[in-house]
């Protein structure tokens, strides 16, 4: 089974919908055989490559103190044991970050480099634009900090991955998180792990259908 889960490094739903999921999956009989594969999608395609506040972006885009998205925000991440500080964290464009969760992909180390992406933006405050600090994170992956710096440095992927923004447009995806299970069952949202649960359930019932028939 393969679940494709398309999100953004600095979507906050994204981060609680991935704990949600990592219950599901540890619940699910069949977790040894599933595949995960994290997709990109950007919130914000044209957000520049100086970070900044995020609180500013949040205060421009609905109008209001950031402080009243913040707390609700904090709260929901905080019930799946994620320390969010978002007075913190640092908008920029995230295109070098999905970048790098591509290249770490093909080193077999996607799952780790993509948890310590969000806890990078959401919890550290971290900028998702600076090459030297994503090669850290890279390293503390597993993986080859001077290869991952080389390959952020480089054009490399670039073209692969905004090839994935557009095939993530052409499925319809306009919200994220959303979970694609098999290239067809379609969970929109950080739904709950009994609704995660379910459908990994369902898809394994329709694979198994399929094989017998």
């Amino acid at each position: 089974m393969k679940v494709e889960i398309y999100s953004d490094l600095v979507c906050p739903w994204c981060y609680i919908g991935k704990r949600r999921f990592e219950k599901a999956l540890a619940a699910f009989p069949g977790a040894a055989g599933v595949d995960v594969v994290y997709r990109p999608f950007q919130l914000d395609p044209a957000a520049s490559e100086t970070a900044e506040p995020s609180a500013n972006v949040y205060e421009r885009k609905f109008g209001r103190p950031a402080a009243t998205i913040f707390g609700p925000l904090t709260s929901a991440a905080a019930a799946e044991g994620i320390t969010f500080r978002m007075t913190e964290a640092l908008a920029t464009n995230t295109l070098q970050a999905h970048r790098l969760l591509w290249f770490a992909r093909r080193h077999g180390r996607q799952a780790e480099v993509k948890e310590r992406l969000l806890a990078h933006y959401f919890t550290d405050g971290g900028d998702l634009g600076d090459r030297e600090a994503l090669a850290g994170l890279a390293e503390a992956a597993g993986l080859d900090r001077a290869a991952a710096l080389a390959f952020l440095t480089s054009s490399e992927g670039a073209g692969e991955v905004r090839a994935e923004l557009s095939e993530a447009a052409a499925l319809g995806v306009t919200a994220v998180p959303t979970f694609v299970i098999d290239g067809t069952l379609v969970i929109e949202g950080a739904q709950s792990p009994e609704v995660l649960l379910g459908a990994l359930e369902r898809a394994a019932a329709d694979g198994s259908s399929a094989a017998a028939s």
